[in-house]
């Protein structure tokens, strides 16, 4: 069984995620930390909660940074909607946030297991994932792998370079990406493109029937609607339980070696990663110099088993409403 903490800003994707990681027999979930992103942190901790409550999901709460590290902060209510969750219903919470901040509760969590034992997912914004490195370095070496949603290789979606999650703290994405664990990036590549709820996929999940079914189809709908306006992709992405599905079953991506670098500075390109793949040829180190060394470390997610990932998704959705009966 897979240890993880979620760390995550719902968000839609993000909700799934949480179900996908609650589901699943082969996942251990820790807990879940909450991050300033989709929408603010008071909207975003609130909607962890909620859905932690209707659905039966017992585990820590800890809500965590209420922005980016340098800048101002952005949400993509143009996504989301004014709570971060609109369009399904979510009665309030009932049980209480865990009291230590998300930084710490990262901190203590990865110490108190055997190293090489948690794995950390990131699903939005990379903040308290790089607090946790700062504060604790230690951590660095003892945390199993870093699965993340963000970036792209290709394009971005809030900037035509920069992908929502990196743009939103580039300056923790960097630390991530540059602490020395090993981090897989699952960009816009995959879960934008091929991550998609198809109207099979949608079918399927409605079959189950149950008040959990009803809620992945009400936020497939909603996502449908406001990315309809904003993205030229057929069907809602599901970004964020990639990263889950790819813990329970590491088989489901195809990834390549690359080192990624986060722009930082660029007036266009501020917030994008670039992938400098082990399988190029040509340009073998970032600055054209030998003293700027390449680390071909991160797996950047390529493709994706989509019968495998929808099939997952079913499952969980049938898992959890056979817990309700």
């Amino acid at each position: 069984m897979e240890k993880i903490i979620l760390d995550c800003d719902p968000g839609h994707d993000d909700a799934i995620a949480i179900l996908l990681a609650a589901a699943s027999p082969n996942i251990d979930l820790l807990g879940i930390t909450t991050v300033a992103g989709n929408h603010t942190i008071e909207n975003v901790t609130r909607n962890a909660l909620s859905v932690c409550t209707v659905y039966g999901i017992t585990v820590p709460v800890a809500r965590g940074a209420e922005g980016p590290l340098l800048i101002e902060q952005v949400i993509a209510e143009e996504i989301h909607g004014t709570t971060g969750l609109d369009g399904p219903y979510l009665p309030p919470a009932s049980f209480e946030l865990d009291p230590r901040h998300a930084v710490d509760f990262i901190i203590e969590t990865v110490m108190a297991n055997e190293p090489k034992t948690v794995s950390l997912v990131p699903v939005g914004p990379y903040t308290n994932i790089a607090l946790a490195a700062r504060k604790e370095p230690r951590i660095i070496d003892r945390v199993k792998q870093v699965v993340a949603m963000g970036g792209s290789y290709t394009r971005g979606n809030i900037t035509p370079a920069a992908e929502f999650n990196i743009y939103a703290d580039p300056e923790a994405a960097h630390i991530v990406f540059s602490a020395g664990w090993d981090v897989t990036m699952i960009g816009l590549d995959l879960t934008q493109h091929q991550a998609l709820a198809t109207p099979e996929l949608q079918d399927r999940v409605k079959a189950v029937g149950g008040d959990i079914s009803q809620f992945i189809l009400d936020t497939w709908e909603f996502v449908h609607t406001t990315h309809s306006g904003l993205l030229d992709i057929p069907y809602p992405a599901i970004h964020d339980a990639c990263c889950v599905a790819a813990i329970i079953d590491p088989s489901i991506l195809t990834v390549e070696k690359a080192d990624v670098r986060v722009e930082l500075e660029g007036r266009w390109t501020k917030g994008q990663t670039v992938a400098n793949f082990e399988s190029a040829s040509g340009m073998r180190h970032f600055g054209g110099t030998a003293s700027e060394q390449t680390d071909y470390r991160t797996n950047v997610a390529i493709s994706l088993d989509w019968n495998k990932f929808a099939d997952l998704i079913v499952e969980s959705t049938q898992t959890l409403t056979d817990a309700r009966a």
